[in-house]
């Protein structure tokens, strides 16, 4: 194959709707030198309609006319020596265009390579010139679609006859298949129905003429006249399966549901987990703090419950309720719910013996501490604590122990929680207290609203660290005795190594 040649697409059309033509499709027609074509002895070419729009008007156009279709012919070889007479002059005509270096493209209803004529061109030039095959929706799928009816479901098996077969061979295989789509009626209509009548088959079969086009008809096949066939037409006998009509489910009375406590990942959608995104999709009912909430796009099938930061019992409480009345109810946290979220809240209520038969199940999200941990490195790859600063449900002198005691084990520390408008001062106390164990110059990061797009890091040291940069959406990392920062790459890097000497 020359590369100064030109190239030779097989464009898949569709069943007829020029909607249903795939964008790739398009665009090749609209950019070929040469737009190809199979038309009838009458010069009308359906794939050409089909196509039409997308046309540009100054392209080379080449019309292949069949010199027969159904009728017969005093060609020596007779019906078939005349089309390979026909099929064999055309690729010489198309060649000619790819040896000048035009890139042509054939048109071909449906798919190329089923059941059309695309095939006959292909097989002649194909091991020749630089070829591509664009797949189009067939006439099977069409019909099927135009039906309303899937054909095959499970293990049934599909099998795709031609009504030009014998009418002994097509009810033979009508009568071993599961289900059947027959095309090429037309003039073969009156043995395909004879063939389906002695496969017994013949009052499961439906009729769709024309699928996707204008005059698009569907039909019992039973009831269809034979003299009103056209040869776009198609016999479709779906699995007894794939039409059944399922029972349907028994509405539970007071059964209890589930409570799934869920946790979003620290910012948008790229930090859900697909366990968390399915538990979401089937969820009747969203429970949680009104900003994490927002985080979930809105379902008009689910009802929302949005509160308060500061009522986790009773948020709790009206999830376990939900369930009970037999609801599938979501508590949505935003990390993970089981690290200062929701997790702990829900499930001390549900230790209540009322609620003893609430199944409660948690999944876990990706944590503040770890997103902001990644966005630096690795400031955390050691032995660490995570360590709230909030005095609203332990006092004071309880989070500075536990802050004394992580410094004097030489704990890496995520310090979440750490300053709201009520407790402003508790970011400098840490940072004091801290200083009591740890160098000056201990590496700390500060990570605002990681992925979000708010987000802002910040790499100093704890005696720089300055309370005015922290907020509530902030996570503070404490490096360890051996906790490096370094400059690589053009950024700065944090990380604790794995090993440990001192």
């Amino acid at each position: 194959m020359s590369s100064t040649t030109g190239a030779l697409y097989g464009v898949g059309l569709g069943p007829g709707d020029p909607e249903l033509m795939t964008l790739k499709a398009a665009r090749l027609i609209a950019a070929a030198d040469v737009i190809a074509y199979h038309a009838a002895r009458h010069g009308r070419s359906i794939a050409r309609s089909i196509a039409e729009p997308h046309l540009r008007g100054d392209q080379i156009e080449e019309a292949l006319v069949y010199p027969v279709t159904t009728e017969t012919t005093d060609h020596p070889g007779g019906y078939r020596g005349a089309m390979d007479e026909f099929y064999a002059e055309a690729a010489g005509r198309l060649a000619a265009h790819l040896d000048a270096g035009r890139d042509v493209v054939l048109l071909a209803e449906g798919d190329p390579l089923f059941y059309g004529s695309y095939m006959h061109m292909h097989k002649r030039l194909a091991h020749r010139y630089r070829t591509e095959v664009v797949p189009g929706i067939t006439s099977i799928s069409g019909a099927s679609a135009a039906l309303g009816a899937p054909l095959v479901e499970r293990d049934e098996i599909l099998t795709v006859l031609p009504g030009t077969l014998p009418r002994e061979e097509l009810a033979r295989r009508l009568a071993e298949t599961d289900s059947a789509a027959v095309v090429k009626l037309g003039r073969t209509f009156t043995q395909v129905r004879g063939a389906l009548a002695d496969a017994g088959r013949l009052d499961e079969a439906h009729y769709v003429e024309r699928a996707t086009m204008d005059g698009q008809r569907t039909a019992a096949l039973a009831d269809v006249d034979p003299d009103s066939v056209p040869y776009f037409a198609i016999a479709l006998l779906p699995g007894k399966i794939a039409t059944a009509v399922p029972e349907p489910a028994p509405v539970p009375l007071g059964g209890a549901g589930e409570v799934v406590v869920v946790g979003t990942g620290p910012a948008g959608r790229d930090w859900l987990t697909p366990q968390v995104a399915a538990a979401l999709a089937v969820a009747d009912d969203l429970v949680g703090y009104g900003p994490y909430l927002d985080r979930v796009p809105p379902n008009p099938r689910q009802t929302r419950h949005p509160s308060d930061n500061r009522v986790e019992a009773q948020r709790a409480a009206l999830a376990l309720d939900l369930a009970a009345s037999g609801r599938r109810v979501a508590v949505v946290s935003a990390g993970d719910p089981g690290v200062f979220a929701m997790a702990s809240a829900v499930l001390e209520v549900a230790a209540e013996p009322k609620y003893r038969d609430v199944p409660v199940r948690v999944l876990p999200g990706l944590t503040a501490a770890q997103a902001v941990a990644a966005a630096v490195g690795a400031p955390l790859g050691h032995d660490f604590a995570m360590i709230s600063l909030s005095d609203r449900l332990k006092p004071w002198d309880v989070v500075a122990e536990r802050l004394v005691a992580a410094a004097r084990a030489d704990l890496a520390i995520a310090i979440y929680n750490p300053r709201s408008k009520a407790r402003p001062w508790q970011v400098g106390a840490a940072r004091d207290l801290l200083l009591e164990h740890r160098r000056a110059d201990t590496p700390v990061v500060l990570g605002r609203d990681v992925g979000g797009s708010g987000e802002r890091i910040v790499v100093t040291t704890l005696a720089e660290l300055d309370p005015e940069q922290v907020d509530m959406r902030t996570l503070l990392i404490i490096g360890s005795s051996t906790t490096r920062v370094v400059e690589r790459a053009g950024r700065t890097t944090v990380f604790t190594p794995r090993h440990y000497s001192r």
